[in-house]
C-alpha cells in the first residue's frame, strides 16, 4: 500500500470530527471519498497531509509513519494537496502561484519539466501565465490550484472539492486533466467530491462518510448501483 490510515481519530481542539478511519490507497490507483458537507471529508485530508495531528491512530506512506510529521516535512515524501476553496495567493501571477508548489524541490530541470508538462495539460494557464491569479474565472483558479499541487511532483495528489461551485463546462474539462494526470503522471489520486457521480466515475474505488465515520467501501460501479447511496447522494 502507498497510503495505509488505520485507527484515525481527528479533530479540532476539543471537538472531534473523525472516529475510527480505517482507509488504504494503493500505487497508481484512484479513490474517491464521497459524503455530504460536513461529514469530515477535508478533515481527513488535513489529517493526510499534517495539517491536523491525530488524537490517535497512524497514518502510514510506503509503510513509513508519517502521524508526527508537518506538512514540510510530508510534501517531501510525496504528498501533494489541492485544497478546497482553492486558496490561491491572488496578488501572485499565475506561473508564481504554481511555482510555488515547487518549495521543497531543488531539481531546477524537473522544476522546468513539471512546469512544461503543467501547461500542456492546462493551455489556458501558460496564455495567462503573468496574469494576476485573482483576475482568473473560479474554473481557472481550480486548474492553477491543481498545478500547483503537481508542481510538488507527488506520487499522491489530494484532490478537494474538484468541482464545487463550477459550471458543469468546467468541471468536464478538469475531470478530463485528472483522468489525464493519472494516466500520464503514474499519480495515486485520492479525490474527495461532494457530487458522488463525479466522484465514482473517476475513481475505481470509493468510500462513503458519514458524520465523521466510514460506512461503505467497495468498487465505484457497486456503489453507483446500491440503492441506499442512489437515493441519499444521487436522489434516485
Amino acid at each position: 500500500m502507498m497510503l495505509e490510515i488505520q485507527s484515525l481519530n481527528l479533530g479540532y481542539g476539543d471537538i472531534q470530527v473523525l472516529w475510527d478511519i480505517h482507509l488504504r490507497i494503493a500505487e497508481k490507483e484512484v479513490v474517491a471519498l464521497a459524503g455530504s458537507n460536513g461529514a469530515g471529508k477535508s478533515t481527513l485530508m488535513k489529517g493526510i497531509i499534517g495539517i491536523l495531528k491525530p488524537i490517535s491512530g497512524n497514518i502510514q506512506f510506503f509503510g513509513k509513519e508519517v502521524s508526527p510529521l508537518p506538512p514540510s516535512k510530508r510534501v517531501p515524501l510525496g504528498i501533494s494537496l489541492v485544497p478546497e476553496g482553492r486558496e490561491i495567493f491572488y496578488w501572485m501571477s499565475v506561473e508564481e502561484n504554481i511555482l510555488m508548489g515547487a518549495y521543497t524541490r531543488a531539481d531546477v530541470d524537473g522544476i522546468q519539466k513539471s512546469l512544461e508538462w503543467v501547461y500542456n495539460l492546462f493551455p489556458r494557464l501558460k496564455e495567462r501565465r503573468t496574469q494576476q491569479a485573482g483576475t482568473l474565472s473560479g474554473g481557472e483558479q481550480q486548474m492553477c490550484a491543481l498545478a500547483r499541487g503537481l508542481l510538488a511532483d507527488p506520487k499522491l495528489l489530494l484532490v478537494d472539492e474538484l468541482s464545487l461551485g463550477l459550471a458543469p463546462v468546467m468541471v468536464d474539462r478538469l475531470v478530463a486533466a485528472v483522468r489525464e494526470v493519472h494516466q500520464t503522471g503514474q499519480i495515486s489520486i485520492f479525490l474527495v467530491e461532494q457530487d458522488v457521480q463525479i466522484a465514482f466515475e473517476l475513481a475505481s474505488r470509493g468510500y462513503i462518510i458519514e458524520t465523521g465515520k466510514i460506512v461503505a467501501e467497495d468498487t465505484s460501479p457497486r456503489l453507483l448501483a446500491d440503492n441506499r447511496i442512489r437515493e441519499a447522494y444521487l436522489g434516485i
